[in-house]
């Protein structure tokens, strides 16, 4: 069974930086793409970036420039550097490992808060 664990999340203000982390952990052979979504009240749950194990990335363009995603592969470890918030960014954030070869579903994580007071 494979868990992932977020941290990182939390108030601050317009114009602050967070960084998240996520931790996978359980029976892992490998991970491809490692992600972070996020969902704000009302909305549907976004794709926020992605990574590949060899280091490409993928963002929205909401967050281009702003947000920075990697990865330690050695500690099945994802994070995402978040500068520049702004209140539209708050939401709750996933972490995701996505449905592939050897992953025969969708992973996620339980979710971290980040707010953004304007």
């Amino acid at each position: 069974q494979v868990q992932l664990v977020e941290s990182g999340g939390g108030l601050v203000q317009a114009g602050g930086s967070l960084r998240l982390s996520c931790v996978a952990s359980g029976t892992i052979f490998s991970i491809n793409v490692m992600g972070w979504y996020r969902q704000a009240p009302g909305a549907q749950r976004e794709l926020v970036a992605d990574i590949t194990s060899s280091g490409l990335s993928n963002y929205a363009d909401s967050v281009k420039g702003r947000f920075t995603i990697s990865r330690d592969n050695a500690k099945n470890t994802v994070y995402l550097q978040m500068n520049s918030l702004k209140p539209e960014d708050t939401a709750v954030y996933y972490c995701n490992i996505p449905k592939g070869i050897g992953w025969p579903r969708n992973y996620w994580g339980q979710g971290t808060q980040v707010t953004v007071s304007s």
